[in-house]
C-alpha cells in the first residue's frame, strides 16, 4: 500500500471518530511477518498524522497472524456459531500453542464452522459461514486460556496499562 492510499485510509478512520466517538480505540493490525513492535510504530505514527481527532485513548491489537486464530480454542462456542450445538462431529482443534503458528487461520475457522455445522451439499453452501465468524466470539465466555500466547498476553498488557493511566487521569 502505498503513503497517499495510507493517508486516504487514515483520514477515513479520524472522520469516523467525529462521527462514531468512543472512550476507549482498539486499532487493529495484523503483525503477518513483522514484530509487534513495528506494527505498533506504525499505528502510532499513523494517530499522529491524525492526532487532534483521535482523542479516545488507544490500544495496539496486534495478532502474530490473523485475529481469527484467538477463536480457534472453544469447541462449543464454535459449534453454537455453526447453530449446531448438539454436534458430535470430531472437530480436531489446533492446540493453543500452536494457534499462533498456523499459516491460515481464518481458513481453519471456515473449515471447523462448516464441519460443525453438520451440513451436507446445498444446505452447506447456503451456510453463511462469515456470519459464523462472527458469532464465534459472541458464544466464547472465558478468553484467559489465551493467556499463554504472546500477542494476546501483549494486548491484555496494554488494556491493563492503558486503564489505569486513563484511569489515574
Amino acid at each position: 500500500m502505498n503513503w497517499p492510499s495510507k493517508c486516504k485510509v487514515i483520514f477515513e478512520r479520524a472522520l469516523s471518530l467525529k462521527y462514531y466517538p468512543c472512550d476507549l480505540l482498539f486499532i487493529h493490525r495484523d503483525a503477518e511477518r513483522e514484530s509487534r513492535e513495528k506494527r505498533a510504530r506504525e499505528i502510532r505514527q499513523a494517530v499522529k498524522i491524525i492526532q487532534p481527532a483521535v482523542k479516545p485513548p488507544f490500544i495496539c491489537v496486534i495478532p502474530v497472524r490473523m485475529q481469527e486464530a484467538w477463536l480457534l480454542f472453544d469447541e462449543a462456542a464454535i459449534r453454537w456459531a455453526a447453530g449446531n450445538s448438539h454436534g458430535r462431529q470430531a472437530l480436531h482443534l489446533p492446540k493453543r500453542q500452536d494457534l499462533e503458528n498456523l499459516p491460515d487461520p481464518k481458513e481453519t475457522l471456515h473449515q471447523l464452522l462448516c464441519k460443525a455445522s453438520g451440513l451436507k451439499g446445498r444446505r452447506l453452501k447456503k451456510f453463511h459461514v462469515n456470519q459464523g465468524v462472527h458469532r464465534v466470539v459472541e458464544y466464547i465466555k472465558d478468553f484467559s486460556s489465551l493467556r499463554e500466547l504472546s500477542a494476546f498476553s501483549a494486548l491484555e498488557k496494554e488494556v491493563r496499562e492503558v486503564v489505569r493511566k486513563w484511569s489515574s487521569d
